[in-house]
């Protein structure tokens, strides 16, 4: 006789979860005793509101597991959390939590390593391993929240991996994370940072979710992107935002593009003056005009990579030069710089400890 594999709590909804308690021999009404309880951190075993018959039938079929903090650092600067979680299978992913004066933020990882290879990115070093599940991505939120007993408002899809390269569990698990009986962060307060996978973003588009969807760009021209982007030779920029107006055609949602400033590299007046005119003449016309934010990001500076940060002053200009040309332009705030916040470090630089440990 096969041996069935077990189900992922987390991953279900209320109706699958109602499903699979029917074919237990348990009533429905028991979905709505568990699932806010599995979305509060608590195991089936855990749980007080379900007898020990009812636990032992889930337990047989299902099983409910929340990343473990492997490691955990906390910012003396600003109280920024970054947690390196472990997974069932011993892989690693990093979260961020963040604290603005609108709530807490966390920053979540969808994948084990990245296949996109963006050159200034310490996520894509080692490539991907696999994707996470719904659950997994879910489960960060659920178990940064019950470590921190922090109330978590927001998320941001822009840690470990690429969002769009997991199209379906992501989309799961924002159908999850907005359930109103479960975590309950509304859509408004997600955003979704993809490096340009044009037939996943018209896809995305098709499902008209009032998420803000934020394009990391990095270039003004395809020579240069193409050269810190590999993806840039898939799908080209003209290409990238034709498919950003129809997004935004589809859902009326403002699109923000992300764009690393590296020095020498894409952070002159020059560089700016050309995005400007970019953005400008591909979103912008008489008949519609299409909002357009660009939020400048220093480059964390990746041994790997061997790119230095733009200093103030060259941040400064550029963003004078954007407004000057009629787009928004923010500078991101750095959020834990005392423990090196920004995505795929920690992973990397644990994954390196341990491997120098056992040689």
């Amino acid at each position: 006789m096969e041996k069935t594999e077990k189900r992922e709590l987390l991953s279900l909804t209320p109706k699958e979860l109602e499903e699979l308690l029917l074919s237990l021999g348990e009533p429905k009404y028991r979905a709505g005793q568990i699932f806010p309880q599995l979305h509060k951190g608590l195991s089936p075993g855990e749980m007080t509101n379900i007898g020990k018959v009812t636990r032992a039938k889930l337990d047989a079929v299902a099983f409910y597991h929340l990343p473990r903090v492997k490691r955990k650092l906390v910012s003396a600067l600003d109280g920024t959390i970054k947690y390196l979680f472990e997974l069932t299978d011993g892989n690693c992913v990093e979260s961020v939590l963040m604290h603005y004066e609108h709530g807490t933020t966390i920053c979540i990882s969808t994948q084990v390593g990245c296949n996109m290879g963006c050159k200034f990115c310490a996520s894509t070093i080692g490539g991907k391993v696999r994707n996470l599940t719904s659950g997994e991505l879910l489960g960060q939120v659920i178990a940064a929240g019950k470590d921190s007993g922090e109330s978590i408002g927001g998320v941001v899809m822009m840690g470990i991996g690429e969002p769009l390269d997991n199209f379906d569990a992501v989309l799961r698990f924002l159908d999850l994370v907005n359930r109103p009986e479960g975590v309950n962060i509304g859509y408004r307060h997600i955003s979704l940072s993809t490096c340009g996978l044009v037939d996943k973003i018209d896809r995305l588009a098709a499902q008209k979710l009032p998420i803000t969807l934020s394009i990391s760009l990095h270039a003004a021209d395809d020579e240069t992107r193409s050269a810190i982007m590999p993806i840039n030779k898939k799908y080209s920029i003209a290409t990238l935002l034709d498919a950003c107006k129809r997004y935004f055609a589809a859902t009326g949602r403002r699109i923000s593009f992300e764009y690393t400033l590296i020095s020498g590299k894409n952070d002159s007046r020059e560089s700016a003056e050309k995005l400007a005119l970019l953005l400008n003449r591909s979103l912008r016309t008489r008949s519609e005009t299409m909002p357009i934010h660009v939020n400048l990001i220093p480059v964390n500076e990746v041994k790997e990579s061997g790119f230095q940060r733009s200093g103030a002053k060259a941040v400064k200009a550029f963003a004078a030069v954007l407004e000057k040309n009629g787009i928004r332009a923010t500078t991101r705030r750095t959020l834990g710089a005392d423990i090196n916040a920004s995505c795929g470090q920690l992973r990397k630089e644990t994954a390196a400890t341990e491997a120098a440990l056992h040689e």
